[in-house]
């Protein structure tokens, strides 16, 4: 896989907000830095050290009318280097090069200039002391050497800028955060409120913050609003028809009940209970279980209690041994639907199955597998789809109408999962796996 410079960037809010703060600020701590603090003392360095050298020049010229009239040569050096702030003393032998720290940028400047501008200059030591400048100068009264105070010829305590401006800004990148923080938290409580609702909990939430946060806030309230009412419309509507289509198949049945008993009332009564199942998938699959709530349910046990449930109704299952798992949030109703549509399944096309719970990173995983024939990988998709039959891969004599992987299906999505159809991994029919995000009972 291709590394990009965009697999380095943060994902998160914050740390983009983040990095669009520090890159910045950084940039021009170094561009100011190099460009500006490094020519201004260099420029000063520059200055100082010519300076200098009009004092040497000075004081070679003292010495030398000094040694003109006859007087004391080196008396003469000694009083004019006080009177200038230097000490000298007499010199054998100079150091064969100039010497100077790695990272002494402006004493690479102060030896230039000495080598330019003084030509009796024999060498420069800038290592001996950071607080002195070591000259071996061959003056009027022979070869000398000067200590010099680095201060004249370098600006003093240049860190000090660089100091100042780091540390404002890092305190102006500290204040700047702080604020951008206050109007990034407002897009996270309105993110974690989309999920949770994504979820099938409503949480409380304020609009808050800048005006486009505010506008999108009050949207997403208004989304949420109108989903709730068509939620609770749907539900409605839903009750009634069970009641008017449940009403009629009741005088049915009971009008066979009064009926001699024979092999057309047993018929009679077997469309009637195919009836009341496909009534049940229509209802359950086109509700979707998309107003209940969330609850903090241990996984296994949930999963055992379901398949205590469809053992009673003929659909057992082996519960494969597994972890222990802490409580997660799941909408119990629409996902032991789920699971029971699948062990069905699995029922009826094989005569073994088995449950796996695990997790697997931050994804809850509740696979079904039988010893079935399975379905073709290239027909999955196809069977997922709602009054889909895969009769040349399943039991064409089987019932139903094709309504069990869509229901199971819809109940991954409402908690925010998927249904994944694979081959079995112990046994060698199909395998259906229910991947939902594991999410905390205290989240």
């Amino acid at each position: 896989m291709a590394v990009t410079v965009k697999s380095f960037l943060p994902r998160g809010l914050y740390g983009r907000a983040a990095l669009i703060l520090i890159v910045p600020v950084a940039t021009l701590l170094i561009v100011v830095s190099v460009v500006f603090v490094q020519r201004h003392f260099e420029s000063v360095a520059r200055q100082l050290t010519q300076s200098l050298v009009r004092d040497l020049d000075l004081l070679g010229a003292v010495v030398a009318a000094e040694g003109a009239r006859g007087g004391d040569v080196a008396q003469a050096l000694r009083d004019g280097a006080t009177r200038l702030g230097f000490t000298v003393d007499a010199a054998d032998a100079a150091p064969d090069a100039d010497s100077r720290a790695a990272w002494d940028f402006s004493g690479r400047i102060v030896i230039a200039v000495l080598r330019a501008e003084l030509p009796e200059l024999d060498s420069v030591l800038l290592t001996q002391s950071p607080s002195r400048v070591l000259i071996w100068w061959r003056s009027p009264a022979g070869l000398v050497r000067l200590e010099v105070p680095r201060g004249r010829v370098t600006a003093t305590n240049p860190h000090q800028l660089l100091v100042l401006m780091l540390v404002t800004g890092l305190l102006m990148t500290a204040i700047s955060f702080q604020y951008l923080r206050n109007q990034l938290t407002p897009i996270a409580r309105l993110a974690r409120a989309a999920e949770a609702f994504g979820r099938g909990e409503v949480v409380p939430y304020m609009v808050r913050g800048a005006t486009e946060v505010r506008a999108a806030g009050m949207a997403f309230l208004d989304m949420r609003e109108r989903i709730e009412r068509q939620i609770e419309q749907r539900t409605l509507m839903l009750t009634g028809v069970s009641h008017d289509l449940r009403t009629p198949l009741t005088r049915l049945r009971l009008g066979l009940a009064m009926l001699e008993p024979g092999e057309e009332t047993a018929a009679l009564a077997r469309d009637i209970d195919e009836m009341e199942r496909m009534l049940d998938d229509f209802l359950a699959f086109a509700r979707g279980e998309g107003g209940e709530m969330a609850q903090a349910l241990d996984p296994r046990t949930f999963v055992a209690g379901v398949l205590a449930d469809a053992a009673r109704a003929g659909h057992g299952a082996v519960l494969v041994p597994g972890p222990d798992l802490p409580p997660l949030r799941v909408r119990p109703r629409g996902l032991g639907r789920a699971i029971g549509n699948l062990l069905a399944n699995a029922a009826r096309y094989g005569t073994r199955s088995e449950v796996s719970v695990n997790l697997d990173g931050t994804t809850l995983v509740i696979a079904v597998e039988d010893d079935g024939p399975g379905i073709p990988e290239a027909r999955r998709a196809e069977a997922l789809r709602p009054f889909t039959r895969l009769d040349p891969a399943r039991d064409p004599n089987a019932g139903g109408v094709g309504l069990g992987l869509a229901i199971a299906q819809a109940a991954a999505d409402a908690h925010g999962g998927a249904l994944v159809l694979t081959d079995g991994q112990g046994l060698p029919g199909l395998r259906a796996e229910l991947r939902l995000p594991a999410v905390p009972s205290d989240a």
